[in-house]
This record gives structure tokens, sequence and C-alpha cells, in this order.
């Protein structure tokens, strides 16, 4: 391990809004945090946000900076790439942020019942091919994780390069008939109005130009990779959808059976 990667990791230690549980415990038992966020980490009631998978936490940083009346959360398990967001965050003395490093397979151990209002997964492993389905980030495998502690028809967004992860997320979706909110090949050719923008992200506020204008903040938000993207002519992908709470989550084939 390189010298600035084990100082980035000693770093992340210090920082008061990153969680990190004890190793080899996080698979085991509920993590004291779990139905805390709000009153140990954050100190208010506002509804809270996570991105799963947030690398270098640029939408967990920018999310923050767009709405400061909710909490946003990183989760990750690679520290060295999440201690960026975290140092930026701390930096900017961004109150209504916080990150988490631990594997998005153990998360029911961090999050009570109706806990999170919205998710964002932000360009995760495609894990490509039929057989590797099972472990995509929206598979229903973990959608029905998501829905413990997501509160109902809270919204997934997905945003993603890879075209065989959009529609496989898309179809099974639909196949559980799951509302769509939005749904783009190509997001940052979307009209504003067409980027789903949640009931607690927008606090009440009416005003159309407003939206348009948050819309457009957060197609803004890039991570360091989706700027690679774009540059080599790809093309990014967005759907959003909510999940409820009481509908069990299958594959088209599973519902055959």
């Amino acid at each position: 391990m390189g010298k600035n990667k084990l100082a980035r990791w000693s770093e992340l230690g210090t920082f008061e809004n990153v969680i990190q549980p004890e190793a080899g415990t996080q698979s085991r038992t509920d993590h004291r945090i779990k139905g805390n966020w709000n009153r140990d980490i954050f100190r208010n009631n506002n509804p809270v946000v996570l991105e799963l998978g947030c690398g270098k936490g640029e939408y967990t940083v920018g999310l923050s900076l767009l709405f400061p009346e909710c909490n946003f959360i990183g989760v990750d398990i690679k520290g060295s790439r999440m201690w960026r967001g975290a140092k930026n965050a701390s930096e900017q003395k961004l109150e209504n942020t916080a990150f988490l490093r631990t594997r998005i397979e153990f998360i029911g151990a961090f999050f009570d019942t109706d806990e999170v209002d919205e998710i964002w997964i932000t360009f995760p492993d495609p894990h490509t091919g039929k057989k590797n389905s099972n472990k995509r980030l929206t598979c229903p495998w973990f959608l029905n994780i998501y829905r413990n502690f997501l509160r109902n028809n809270g919204i997934i967004h997905l945003k993603t390069d890879n075209t065989e992860l959009f529609n496989y997320t898309r179809q099974l979706a639909s196949d559980n008939g799951l509302e769509i909110l939005s749904s783009s090949d190509d997001m940052h050719s979307m009209d504003p109005d067409e980027i789903t923008i949640s009931e607690n992200l927008l606090d009440d506020h009416e005003d159309p130009l407003y939206k348009r204008q948050v819309a457009s903040g957060i197609a803004g938000i890039k991570t360091y990779y989706e700027s690679k993207f774009i540059e080599q002519g790809m093309k990014i992908h967005y759907l959003a959808f909510r999940l409820e709470k009481d509908k069990t989550i299958s594959h088209g084939w599973e519902k055959a059976e």
C-alpha cells in the first residue's frame, strides 16, 4: 500500500463525519448508529439521502451543497476514495454531510425502518452478463434490503454509463409494477424538467424556475469517471423510480416459476 493511501486511511479515522465499524463486526450485529443518524450525527430531523457506492463522494457533497435542508450520507467500502469526499465536506464545514465505510450488502445493519428518504446509485459495478445479475446494486436482493429502511415510495435514482445495467433495472422496475418517474439513455441531453426531484428535496418550493435551476444543478454534478466518459463521447443513462415498501421485488423469470 502506497504512502499516500496509508496517510488517507489514517486521516479518514480522524474525521467526525465518517462512520467506520470495527473490522469483523458489521456483518454480525447492528451498529449503534442504526436509527440514530439524525440524533447523533446531523442533530436535526431533516430527510436523509444515501449515495451508494459513492467513490470520491462527488454526488454526496454536490447534493449537500444544493440542498442544505437535507442530510446526505455517502456509502462505500474503499476508504482511500471516500477520503476525498469526507475531506471536502470537512473543509467546507458541511454539517449535513456524512460518510459510512461498509460493504453495501451489510447496509441493513446501519439504517432502521423508514430512516432513509431517498437513494442515489451512481456508476456502480454493472456486473455484466445474466449470471452476474444478482450482484448488481439494483437486483431484487438489494432492492428488498433497501425496502427495510427506505420510506414507502421512496425514490431510487440510478446513473450509469452501462446500457445493460440501465435496461435491466428499468425492466425490473416495470416487471414489478414500480412507478418509473424518469428514464433517459442520455441524461445530459434531458430537459431539466425531466429530471426527478423528490418532494423532500424541493421542500415545498413551487416556483417552476427554482425547480429548473435545481434540476440543472443536479445534472451539473459529475463524478470523476463520469467526466471521463463524457469526454470519450459516452452517454450517461438515468433512471428514477419509486420503491414500494410492501412489495417484494423479484425477477420476471422468478414470477413465472
